[in-house]
């Protein structure tokens, strides 16, 4: 029986040849991104394993959440090499869910939403635990207030999250429908230079250099992370007006 709900109510299919086109010059397709079908290949063994283990998408999403909280706890208490571990772990889990739907046919509305929710609670709570450290970021090396490192942390919270809200909005204000594995297709993820993956990359790196330079690395890679990502989600929008005006 049909959905009486309105948000549910099926819109008329656009045809391949009127999706919308998300090539053109400012694709920068170098991107960590651009590069996850090579990770996935190498990861397939691992999906199988969590197929014989009867672990489904979702499961593996969730588990990937509680090991981003997880991380966020351990930044949160200055322990960033093992919060590093954790989001790594967070990560993997994230590449495999996909993979782990594939394999077992098990693919759904809900799954692909589902995971992107999972990826941004992920995104904003690792990087609020660097915040929650009171770890200097730049009023050790500026004249500034600690509100600064504060201020910092908000900006890489904001950027994070904003580069990556950009393409779901894009999809569903121009009908973009096409699907891929049982999600839509993200043209848009080669577009912009540092994107989730980077950002992952950034946190892991500054909590395996903690070991051997303290803080500093951490609050290098949350600069990092504030500025790259909101001149990434800048690209993105600069792209888009040329690409959609």
């Amino acid at each position: 029986m049909p959905s009486s709900d309105p948000l549910f109510y099926p819109r008329p299919r656009q045809s391949i040849s009127e999706q919308p086109s998300f090539e053109g010059p400012w694709r920068s397709d170098v991107n960590i991104t651009a590069l996850r079908p090579r990770f996935r290949r190498y990861l397939e063994p691992l999906a199988g394993l969590f197929v014989r283990l009867h672990l489904s998408p979702n499961q593996l999403s969730l588990l990937s959440l509680v090991a981003g909280f997880a991380c966020m706890a351990l930044f949160a208490t200055q322990h960033f090499f093992t919060g590093a571990l954790l989001l790594f772990a967070s990560a993997v889990l994230d590449l495999v869910d996909g993979s782990v739907a594939r394999l077992t046919g098990r693919h759904s509305c809900f799954g692909a939403v589902f995971d992107w929710i999972v990826d941004k609670y992920v995104d904003a709570a690792v990087l609020l635990g660097v915040g929650l450290s009171s770890i200097p970021i730049v009023s050790s090396v500026l004249p500034v207030s600690p509100i600064a490192d504060t201020g910092v942390v908000m900006l890489a919270i904001i950027g994070s999250l904003m580069n990556t809200f950009i393409k779901p909005v894009v999809y569903a204000e121009v009908g973009y429908v096409e699907r891929e594995g049982g999600k839509i297709q993200d043209p848009l993820e080669g577009v912009g230079f540092f994107g989730r993956p980077e950002t992952v990359l950034c946190l892991c790196l500054g909590g395996a250099a903690h070991l051997l330079v303290g803080p500093a690395a951490m609050g290098i890679a949350i600069v990092l992370i504030a500025v790259c990502t909101n001149l990434s989600a800048a690209q993105r929008v600069i792209y888009l007006y040329r690409r959609l005006s």
